[in-house]
């Protein structure tokens, strides 16, 4: 896949809403980068996937634990870059690894040093990808973590 794209983004995609029952496993994405962020949920959503955007740590934290907290439950992953503003992907897995129905985590980095991936194995993550990635790569490793629905529903890998 390319890494850029000019294809229309559903309603969905942009509100950001959530579609409860849709059958359709909902992924997170966390990204400051505006191009990135777009990119990859495009790219999940086209692959089946229910997208939820946030533009930083703390909005994540807000989707995750605030008002919204209610849709948490409804959160099959959540992809998120560490170096964001307000706060980082590293401390939003870490607040995660404190709970018991925390989603699986996956890291996206530009900064992605031996210490980095050390920090996010040991906080749980499901993986954590260097920049730039291969969007198949990071379709791969969704997959693993959460099976997407077919046309019919049923969970298919």
């Amino acid at each position: 896949m390319s890494a850029t794209t000019n294809s229309p983004q559903t309603e969905s995609h942009k509100s950001g809403l959530s579609h409860a029952g849709s059958g359709q496993p909902c992924v997170v994405v966390a990204e400051d980068d505006n191009e990135m962020r777009s990119l990859i949920g495009l790219t999940l959503q086209q692959d089946g996937y229910q997208i939820v955007e946030c533009r930083d740590g703390i909005e994540l934290l807000a989707r995750l634990h605030g008002p919204a907290a209610g849709t948490a439950s409804k959160i099959d992953l959540v992809i998120s870059d560490i170096r964001m503003p307000g706060t980082s992907g590293l401390a939003v897995l870490n607040e995660l690894s404190k709970t018991d129905m925390a989603p699986p985590v996956i890291l996206i980095t530009a900064f992605g040093d031996s210490e980095t991936h050390a920090e996010a194995r040991r906080l749980g993550a499901a993986a954590c990808l260097n920049k730039p990635f291969d969007l198949e790569v990071l379709l791969e490793h969704v997959r693993a973590v959460v099976p997407r629905a077919g046309p019919s529903g049923r969970l298919s890998s």
